[in-house]
């Protein structure tokens, strides 16, 4: 077999590994099937300090029991293990997953939805395998089919994204929501290098405010406040949903412009897949005169 065919069989690698990934996801086998799933509750909540770093979301103290052997533990989590929080509350409950017979080694998650069957690595062989056949298919097919191949790919992304969704879905609660009064308590302070000598600083509020059902939460706030670096002890007014307080906003002008770029990048690829798909198609039957 020469280099050239073995170039060709390239897809043969993500395809088998996407197979092998979905024939144990259905076997159950992969890690997040083979881990236990509880519910952990927070039971402290540590604000970032002033000046201090950020990036790790807020600290927080989870409780949560084993259920093989009924033990409680209680543990401190800080974005070394799982998603990190952004906002948090005492009583807030999140999913946990831990190994079998090692529930100190947790991982907290913000959500479990679509992330118990363990597909999150065979799907992305299958974004890899499609990305390098529409690539491919400008070599072996010609420039005009691989218009059209771009141009399906990119219609099938915007019919699989859920950004809309998640959007309008934020829109109507935070729209049936409430404002209240919040303080800005602390501002981070992340330091960042470039790699070539450069480095830049970026900051985030750390807000305060206590809901009209009496949960005080604390938040970490990147958008919507004017003059971070500096806006600390500022009163700022805070919009959350009363069903979900991790759901709010300090600049509802900014989560209107956010959704209207969702819907205008859902509407450049629907556009731009249609475009691509018609001038593929009408080059096939009506070559250009330097092809």
């Amino acid at each position: 077999m020469d280099v050239q065919t073995m170039l060709g069989l390239w897809w043969t690698v993500p395809a088998g590994l996407a197979l092998a990934g979905y024939v144990c996801s259905l076997a159950g086998l992969t890690r997040p099937q083979r881990a236990v799933w509880v519910t952990a509750r927070v039971v402290e909540v540590h604000a970032p300090g002033h000046g201090e770093p950020g990036n790790d979301g807020i600290p927080v103290t989870i409780e949560y029991q084993d259920p093989g052997t009924g033990r409680e533990f209680r543990l401190r989590h800080e974005n070394k293990r799982g998603d990190r929080v952004l906002v948090a509350w005492v009583g807030q409950e999140f999913p946990v997953r831990f190994p079998r017979r090692r529930p100190e080694r947790f991982h907290l998650m913000l959500d479990s939805e679509g992330r118990t069957s363990g597909t999150g690595g065979p799907n992305c062989m299958v974004i890899l395998l499609v990305l390098g056949l529409v690539v491919q298919s400008f070599f072996a097919w010609g420039w005009q089919w691989g218009l059209i191949c771009v141009g399906g790919l990119l219609l099938l992304v915007a019919a699989l994204s859920r950004d809309g969704e998640y959007a309008r879905a934020r829109a109507a609660q935070l729209a049936a929501g409430v404002t209240v009064q919040g303080r800005v308590v602390a501002v981070t302070r992340d330091l960042y290098s470039d790699g070539e000598g450069g480095e830049s600083v970026s900051h985030a509020s750390v807000v305060a405010f206590t809901t009209h059902e009496g949960v005080e939460v604390t938040a970490l706030c990147t958008q919507g406040i004017r003059n971070i670096a500096r806006s600390l002890g500022r009163d700022i007014p805070l919009r959350y949903a009363p069903a979900d307080p991790s759901l709010l906003t300090a600049d509802p002008d900014h989560e209107r412009h956010e959704r209207a770029s969702n819907i205008k990048f859902i509407a450049t690829l629907l556009v731009a897949g249609t475009a691509s798909i018609g001038m593929g198609a009408y080059c096939l039957h009506h070559p250009w005169p330097l092809t």
